[in-house]
């Protein structure tokens, strides 16, 4: 479709459905879940494991055809965590699976289809022993994260840098620096001095973020109808 025909009401009965779903299953899935927390078509979110806890603002992006999948594993020897700071955005398809233990911090970014994972899973000669090779991978706070990144294990990443698009980390990137290739290499540094705007800064007048977003919508939808919203599902046409 070339525009959301869906009127008014019923956007504020499925957003007022799309809290009630995250609170009533997807927050029990949480060891930790700070408040604010928005979900884009929570019921495709994939959580599997404990030790998994997220801060306040929390924004996940997660559809059909790319879920976003948040796994910890557990064994005898260890058991993963995977810890998510506030004012974070995690985008469709990122996956991100924790034998041992993976810190983001506050004000990161995760683009599409992002997979971070701080194992190897399986060893070099003795294949049947998934959890006896990882490292803790950590992402220091307003770390970005491009499209189709890859994050080894071991991998501690800067404050502020920037992860190119497709890029695959193996080494740690130091702060203020942007790295991209395989396997990444710094290509340019950072100001530090140089006035940065973060994520939180949307969010500095408490949720009024949302609230705005929701007036936005609704105001561009204020001319659709109800019979012509069913007739576009049944029959689309050109001009929808």
């Amino acid at each position: 479709m070339r525009k959301n025909h869906t009127p008014t009401l019923i956007k504020k009965i499925l957003r007022k459905w799309n809290r009630w779903f995250i609170n009533r299953f997807i927050r029990p899935q949480f060891d930790q879940l700070g408040h604010s927390t928005a979900i884009h078509q929570p019921t495709t979110l994939q959580i599997t494991g404990n030790n998994i806890a997220a801060g306040n603002f929390l924004h996940i992006i997660s559809n059909r055809q790319q879920p976003v999948t948040l796994t910890s594993w557990r064994s005898k020897q260890q058991r993963g965590e995977i810890v998510i700071g506030d004012y974070c955005l995690i985008s469709p398809g990122v996956n991100i699976a924790a034998a041992q233990s993976i810190n983001i911090g506050d004000n990161c970014m995760l683009a599409s289809g992002v997979y971070i994972s701080d194992s190897d899973w399986h060893g070099t000669y003795n294949r049947i022993r998934p959890f006896r090779c990882t490292q803790p991978v950590t992402l220091n706070n307003n770390v970005w994260i491009g499209l189709r990144a890859i994050i080894g294990k071991g991998v501690t990443i800067g404050e502020n840098s920037i992860i190119g698009a497709g890029a695959v980390v193996i080494n740690d990137i130091p702060a203020n620096s942007i790295a991209a290739g395989n396997p990444a290499k710094i290509v340019k540094r950072l100001d530090p001095k140089k006035k940065m705007l973060r994520r939180e800064f949307l969010f500095s007048q408490d949720d009024d973020y949302w609230n705005a977003q929701d007036e936005l919508e609704d105001a561009f939808g204020k001319n659709n109808h109800f019979f012509h919203w069913i007739k576009v599902l049944i029959a689309p046409s050109r001009h929808d």
